[in-house]
Protein backbone atom coordinates (compact mmCIF):
# COMPACT_ATOMS: atom_id res chain seq x y z
CA UNK A 1 0.00 0.00 0.00
CA UNK A 2 2.89 2.58 0.86
CA UNK A 3 4.38 1.81 -2.32
CA UNK A 4 1.26 2.65 -4.32
CA UNK A 5 1.11 6.08 -2.49
CA UNK A 6 4.36 6.34 -3.27
CA UNK A 7 3.76 5.82 -7.22
CA UNK A 8 0.39 8.34 -6.77
CA UNK A 9 2.36 10.89 -5.33
CA UNK A 10 5.35 10.46 -8.22
CA UNK A 11 2.48 10.68 -10.38
CA UNK A 12 1.39 13.99 -9.24
CA UNK A 13 4.42 15.67 -8.44
CA UNK A 14 4.60 17.38 -11.84
CA UNK A 15 1.73 19.16 -10.35
CA UNK A 16 2.68 20.01 -7.02
CA UNK A 17 6.25 20.87 -8.27
CA UNK A 18 3.82 23.71 -10.88
CA UNK A 19 2.02 24.91 -7.44
CA UNK A 20 4.86 25.35 -5.32
CA UNK A 21 6.42 27.66 -8.26
CA UNK A 22 3.29 30.12 -8.25
CA UNK A 23 4.23 30.08 -4.40
CA UNK A 24 7.56 31.25 -5.06
CA UNK A 25 6.32 33.56 -7.96
CA UNK A 26 3.61 35.20 -5.46
CA UNK A 27 6.26 35.49 -2.20
CA UNK A 28 8.96 37.16 -5.08
CA UNK A 29 6.68 39.38 -6.36
CA UNK A 30 5.44 40.64 -2.50
CA UNK A 31 8.83 40.81 -1.27
CA UNK A 32 9.56 42.96 -4.32
CA UNK A 33 6.52 45.13 -4.37
CA UNK A 34 6.89 45.85 -0.66
CA UNK A 35 10.59 46.39 -0.16
CA UNK A 36 10.05 49.23 -2.76
CA UNK A 37 7.41 51.01 -1.03
CA UNK A 38 8.81 49.76 2.28
CA UNK A 39 12.03 51.75 1.70
CA UNK A 40 9.79 54.67 0.29
CA UNK A 41 7.63 54.30 3.71
CA UNK A 42 11.25 54.20 5.76
CA UNK A 43 12.09 57.43 4.10
CA UNK A 44 9.26 58.96 4.70
CA UNK A 45 9.84 57.72 8.93
CA UNK A 46 12.64 60.37 8.37
CA UNK A 47 11.41 63.07 7.17
CA UNK A 48 12.24 66.23 8.82
CA UNK A 49 7.91 66.97 8.35
CA UNK A 50 6.12 66.16 11.28
CA UNK A 51 2.96 65.29 8.97
CA UNK A 52 4.47 63.20 6.80
CA UNK A 53 6.28 61.20 9.78
CA UNK A 54 2.56 60.57 11.11
CA UNK A 55 1.51 59.20 7.70
CA UNK A 56 4.06 57.09 7.30
CA UNK A 57 3.82 55.53 11.39
CA UNK A 58 -0.10 55.39 10.15
CA UNK A 59 0.90 52.98 6.56
CA UNK A 60 3.37 50.86 9.39
CA UNK A 61 1.23 50.84 12.39
CA UNK A 62 -2.25 49.96 9.62
CA UNK A 63 -0.72 47.28 7.96
CA UNK A 64 1.77 45.42 10.39
CA UNK A 65 -0.93 44.55 12.73
CA UNK A 66 -3.50 43.79 10.05
CA UNK A 67 -4.25 39.88 9.52
CA UNK A 68 -2.75 38.71 6.65
CA UNK A 69 -5.52 36.89 5.86
CA UNK A 70 -7.68 40.40 6.17
CA UNK A 71 -5.78 41.72 3.18
CA UNK A 72 -5.97 38.51 0.68
CA UNK A 73 -9.58 38.73 0.90
CA UNK A 74 -9.62 42.30 0.56
CA UNK A 75 -6.92 43.03 -2.58
CA UNK A 76 -8.75 39.83 -3.48
CA UNK A 77 -12.54 40.56 -3.53
CA UNK A 78 -12.01 44.96 -3.79
CA UNK A 79 -9.87 44.87 -7.41
CA UNK A 80 -11.38 44.18 -10.22
CA UNK A 81 -10.99 41.50 -12.58
CA UNK A 82 -9.13 43.63 -15.14
CA UNK A 83 -7.83 46.70 -15.48
CA UNK A 84 -8.83 49.38 -18.40
CA UNK A 85 -5.46 51.02 -19.96
CA UNK A 86 -6.24 52.86 -22.58
CA UNK A 87 -8.50 51.17 -25.16
CA UNK A 88 -7.02 47.49 -23.80
CA UNK A 89 -8.45 45.45 -20.89
CA UNK A 90 -5.37 43.75 -18.72
CA UNK A 91 -6.49 40.88 -16.80
CA UNK A 92 -5.57 41.22 -12.88
CA UNK A 93 -5.70 37.57 -11.86
CA UNK A 94 -5.67 35.84 -8.74
CA UNK A 95 -2.39 35.40 -7.68
CA UNK A 96 -1.77 38.97 -8.60
CA UNK A 97 -3.98 40.02 -6.36
CA UNK A 98 -2.36 38.28 -3.39
CA UNK A 99 0.65 39.44 -3.79
CA UNK A 100 -0.48 42.98 -3.68
CA UNK A 101 -1.75 42.05 -0.41
CA UNK A 102 1.28 40.37 0.80
CA UNK A 103 3.31 43.22 0.28
CA UNK A 104 1.28 45.41 1.92
CA UNK A 105 2.51 43.84 5.75
CA UNK A 106 5.77 42.95 3.38
CA UNK A 107 6.22 46.71 3.02
CA UNK A 108 5.45 47.62 6.78
CA UNK A 109 8.04 45.52 7.80
CA UNK A 110 10.65 46.84 5.79
CA UNK A 111 10.29 50.08 6.75
CA UNK A 112 10.54 48.93 10.67
CA UNK A 113 13.41 47.39 9.35
CA UNK A 114 15.31 50.60 7.48
CA UNK A 115 13.91 52.40 10.34
CA UNK A 116 15.87 50.52 12.96
CA UNK A 117 18.68 49.88 10.53
CA UNK A 118 18.94 53.50 10.16
CA UNK A 119 18.85 54.20 14.21
CA UNK A 120 21.45 51.50 14.72
CA UNK A 121 24.02 53.88 13.19
CA UNK A 122 25.81 55.70 16.26
CA UNK A 123 25.10 59.42 16.44
CA UNK A 124 28.44 60.80 15.99
CA UNK A 125 28.55 59.69 12.36
CA UNK A 126 25.98 61.95 12.19
CA UNK A 127 27.44 64.81 13.76
CA UNK A 128 31.12 64.16 11.75
CA UNK A 129 29.29 64.42 8.95
CA UNK A 130 27.81 67.70 9.98
CA UNK A 131 31.09 69.00 10.93
CA UNK A 132 32.26 68.68 7.33
CA UNK A 133 29.38 70.27 6.03
CA UNK A 134 27.37 67.45 4.27
CA UNK A 135 23.61 67.75 3.69
CA UNK A 136 21.07 65.54 5.60
CA UNK A 137 20.71 63.93 2.06
CA UNK A 138 24.31 63.59 1.55
CA UNK A 139 24.62 61.85 4.61
CA UNK A 140 21.99 59.28 4.24
CA UNK A 141 22.93 58.75 0.90
CA UNK A 142 27.13 58.16 1.23
CA UNK A 143 27.10 57.43 4.57
CA UNK A 144 24.17 55.98 6.59
CA UNK A 145 22.78 53.66 3.66
CA UNK A 146 25.68 51.84 2.94
CA UNK A 147 25.96 50.86 6.41
CA UNK A 148 22.08 49.83 6.47
CA UNK A 149 21.70 47.51 3.77
CA UNK A 150 24.17 44.82 5.00
CA UNK A 151 22.12 45.63 7.98
CA UNK A 152 18.95 44.98 7.03
CA UNK A 153 19.94 41.85 5.08
CA UNK A 154 19.36 39.45 7.80
CA UNK A 155 16.46 40.59 8.76
CA UNK A 156 15.00 40.70 5.20
CA UNK A 157 15.64 37.63 4.24
CA UNK A 158 13.98 36.04 7.23
CA UNK A 159 10.65 38.48 6.17
CA UNK A 160 10.95 36.98 2.36
CA UNK A 161 10.54 33.30 3.96
CA UNK A 162 8.08 34.29 6.50
CA UNK A 163 6.18 35.78 3.35
CA UNK A 164 6.73 32.72 1.27
CA UNK A 165 5.38 30.85 3.95
CA UNK A 166 2.08 33.37 3.89
CA UNK A 167 1.47 32.31 0.22
CA UNK A 168 0.12 29.20 1.48
CA UNK A 169 -3.13 31.85 2.32
CA UNK A 170 -3.90 32.34 -1.50
CA UNK A 171 -5.49 29.13 -1.81
CA UNK A 172 -8.25 30.27 0.16
CA UNK A 173 -9.12 32.66 -2.68
CA UNK A 174 -9.24 30.37 -5.18
CA UNK A 175 -5.04 30.38 -6.22
CA UNK A 176 -4.05 27.39 -8.01
CA UNK A 177 -0.86 27.23 -5.60
CA UNK A 178 0.56 24.00 -3.74
CA UNK A 179 -1.91 23.99 -1.10
CA UNK A 180 -5.51 24.18 -3.84
CA UNK A 181 -2.84 21.21 -5.81
CA UNK A 182 -2.49 19.11 -2.78
CA UNK A 183 -6.32 19.17 -2.28
CA UNK A 184 -6.67 18.74 -5.82
CA UNK A 185 -4.43 15.33 -5.35
CA UNK A 186 -6.32 14.19 -2.21
CA UNK A 187 -9.66 14.39 -3.32
CA UNK A 188 -9.12 12.82 -6.61
CA UNK A 189 -7.57 10.17 -5.02
CA UNK A 190 -9.75 9.87 -2.15
CA UNK A 191 -7.48 7.53 -0.02
CA UNK A 192 -6.64 8.71 3.84
CA UNK A 193 -3.07 7.27 3.53
CA UNK A 194 -2.31 9.41 0.45
CA UNK A 195 -4.02 12.51 1.85
CA UNK A 196 -1.56 12.28 5.00
CA UNK A 197 1.64 11.91 2.51
CA UNK A 198 0.44 14.60 -0.07
CA UNK A 199 0.03 17.03 3.02
CA UNK A 200 3.27 16.12 4.70
CA UNK A 201 4.55 16.63 1.07
CA UNK A 202 3.60 20.03 1.17
CA UNK A 203 5.49 20.64 4.40
CA UNK A 204 8.01 19.16 2.79
CA UNK A 205 8.58 21.22 -0.09
CA UNK A 206 7.72 24.74 2.21
CA UNK A 207 10.72 23.67 4.41
CA UNK A 208 13.17 22.78 1.65
CA UNK A 209 12.88 25.95 0.29
CA UNK A 210 12.76 27.93 3.46
CA UNK A 211 15.32 26.13 5.30
CA UNK A 212 18.24 27.22 3.52
CA UNK A 213 16.94 30.61 3.60
CA UNK A 214 16.97 30.50 7.11
CA UNK A 215 20.29 29.14 7.69
CA UNK A 216 21.45 31.94 5.28
CA UNK A 217 20.05 34.39 7.45
CA UNK A 218 21.50 33.11 10.56
CA UNK A 219 25.12 33.07 8.84
CA UNK A 220 24.78 36.81 7.86
CA UNK A 221 23.39 37.72 11.00
CA UNK A 222 26.91 36.66 13.01
CA UNK A 223 29.10 38.22 9.93
CA UNK A 224 27.24 41.73 10.42
CA UNK A 225 27.00 41.27 13.96
CA UNK A 226 27.87 44.62 14.86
Amino acid sequence: MATEHLATLWHWAPTLGMGLLQNIQMSVGAIGLGTLLGLLVGLLLLSPLAPVRALARLWVQVFRNAPWLVLIYFTSYVFPFDIQVGSTWVAFPDWLKVTVGLALPASANVAEIFRGAVASIPATQWEAARSLAFSRGQILRSIILPQCLRRMLPPWMNLYAVVTMGTALASLVGVHDLIDSAQIAANTVNRSGFTVLVYFSVLALFFAYCYPIARLTQRLERRYAF
